[in-house]
């Protein structure tokens, strides 16, 4: 067991733990993970974790959302629809890093636990990916692609809807078709015919 790391404190500690959390999920799943387990990893005691996360599933989707592509640092390869399938690719590729059991497992708890389904809610609504689409729809604007357009909360979540579908139903398999088909058929034409709407609306 590893020594407890006494020194750390706030951030590194809590990195620290959901490091350890998702080494955990990968080695053991998420059915067989336990707080001592992550604990112990992390070189830490269990009441220490428990401070900061009262249960498994609250643990996990932390951890869980520790992986997911940094919204400050968007694609900029020149077009919009470029932009937007790197960016799906990003998110894509952590569902696939994602062990299989921990989808099932957390939608197995959130179906059991009113709790969590309403925290599952909450980690999905505070998802910082609104200024990423924002980001890319606004150099697209910039370069003469789109008239400007609003990014709206729901528009936002309308492709990031689609892949959390697609990764809970499939088990996690999506394909490089399935991730065109949700850029070239669903939200470059949500965004034309919002640009379009708004722009006539000025007229």
């Amino acid at each position: 067991m590893p020594e407890p790391k006494s020194r750390r404190h706030g951030a590194e500690l809590e990195a620290a733990i959901l490091d350890a959390a998702w080494a955990e999920l990968v080695e053991v799943g998420y059915a067989r993970l336990t707080m001592e387990g992550v604990a112990a990893r992390a070189g830490t005691s269990k009441p220490v974790v428990y401070r900061r996360w009262p249960g498994r599933p609250e643990l996990v989707l932390a951890a869980w959302r520790r992986r997911i592509p940094d919204a400050d640092n968007p694609p900029d390869l020149g077009d919009l629809r470029s932009d937007l399938l790197a960016f799906l690719h990003r998110l894509v590729h952590r569902f696939h890093d994602t062990p299989r059991d921990v989808l099932a497992g957390l939608m197995s708890e959130t179906f059991r636990d009113p709790e969590v389904f309403a925290l599952l809610l909450k980690q999905i609504a505070a998802a910082k990916h609104r200024p990423t689409f924002e980001t890319i729809v606004r150099r697209a604007v910039a370069r003469g692609e789109l008239p400007p357009v609003e990014i709206t909360p729901r528009v936002a979540r309308v492709p990031l809807d689609l892949v959390r579908a697609e990764a809970i139903f499939h088990h996690g398999g999506i394909d490089e078709k399935t991730i065109t088909e949700i850029v070239d058929e669903v939200f470059l034409p949500l965004l034309r015919g919002l640009a379009h709407k708004e722009f006539d609306g000025e007229e």
